[in-house]
């Protein structure tokens, strides 16, 4: 299934932007396809591959790779906050709270911690972003921090 953004195609700057600003995203429902193809490819691991197999693991049922999770935010995260150029990564962290599993329906929030112009290259700047992962019951699955890169208005 695809992501649905609520993103309205004006592209930010910079100068657009404000601490505490929030982002909404659209959202995505992930299957238990999708999860054994992610993880075909990616994480091989008997929780994302077979229902049976994920009964033995830690988790007790089929769940999606954390990096399946990390994937789809990014899809969302691209859909929901339009900054000019695209969202260049400058580095970041994530947390895994709780599994994705199969008939999840995950939307994100995505909150500006902070923003520094570039004191070196007048334009641009960084912007660090935190964005939840949350789950159709409103549970946080996952926290990520990033850094973006964003351009500046021409003086």
């Amino acid at each position: 299934m695809t992501a649905e953004s609520t993103n309205t195609g004006n592209k930010l700057l910079l100068d657009d932007l404000t601490v505490g600003q929030k982002f909404h995203s659209g959202t995505y429902t992930i299957t238990a396809d999708q999860i054994k193809t992610f993880a075909g490819e990616f994480d091989p691991q008997p929780a994302h591959l077979d229902e049976e197999e994920a009964k033995e693991t830690f988790f007790g049922e089929l769940v999606a790779s954390g990096w399946h999770t990390a994937a789809i935010s990014m899809r969302l995260l691209v859909g929901s906050v339009p900054i000019e150029g695209g969202l260049v990564g400058a580095g970041g962290d994530i947390s895994w709270l709780r599994p994705t599993r199969p008939g999840d329906i995950l939307q994100l929030e995505t909150e500006i911690i902070d923003i520094r112009p570039s004191r070196s290259r007048p334009d641009r700047g960084q912007v660090k972003v935190r964005s939840l992962t949350r789950n159709q019951q409103g549970k946080t699955l996952q926290i990520m921090s990033s850094l973006i890169v964003v351009p500046r208005r021409k003086p």
